[in-house]
């Protein structure tokens, strides 16, 4: 009886040395960077122009008003080009430190939206008088990766 003891006892130290080892062992080349929204829009022809300047004002002011509050890092436009008549010809992107902030502060952001644009029926018609324009081809969530150690 003591000798099963004392074997299971060293068989339980010799495997969490082992776990350790192995644990310690993994050196993953990269870390978990910002968190990103990115959205795909196909502007419709002609209306670049359009749908440029309602980006160049009330879309922007949203997003410097959520970076000046510690909402977002950061945004950017990207143009690309589309590669059929259902593609996306413009990305949207936005940037939040984490997933964990982004969650967090959805209500926040939500406040800032009703502050800065209107009520939820000023927002609705502002979604309707820009799917003229635009129409919004999907919207994606992404980790930002680093490729060097921490």
């Amino acid at each position: 009886m003591r000798i099963n003891r004392v074997f299971l006892g060293l068989l339980f130290v010799s495997i969490l040395v082992l776990s350790i080892t192995v644990v310690a062992q993994v050196n993953r080349p990269y870390h978990d960077g910002s968190v990103w929204t990115i959205s795909q829009i196909r502007v419709k022809p002609g209306m670049g122009a359009a749908y440029m300047a309602y980006l160049s004002s009330q879309w922007k002011t949203n997003q410097e008003a959520a970076k000046k509050e510690g909402i977002i890092l950061s945004y950017k436009v990207i143009t690309t080009e589309a590669h059929g008549v259902q593609d996306f010809n413009l990305l949207l992107m936005t940037e939040y430190k984490d997933l964990a902030t982004m969650e967090a502060n959805a209500d926040k952001q939500e406040a800032l939206g009703q502050k800065m644009v209107g009520d939820d029926q000023k927002q609705m018609q502002g979604y309707k008088d820009r799917s003229e324009i635009r129409e919004v081809i999907g919207t994606r969530l992404g980790r930002e990766i680093i490729l060097s150690p921490k």
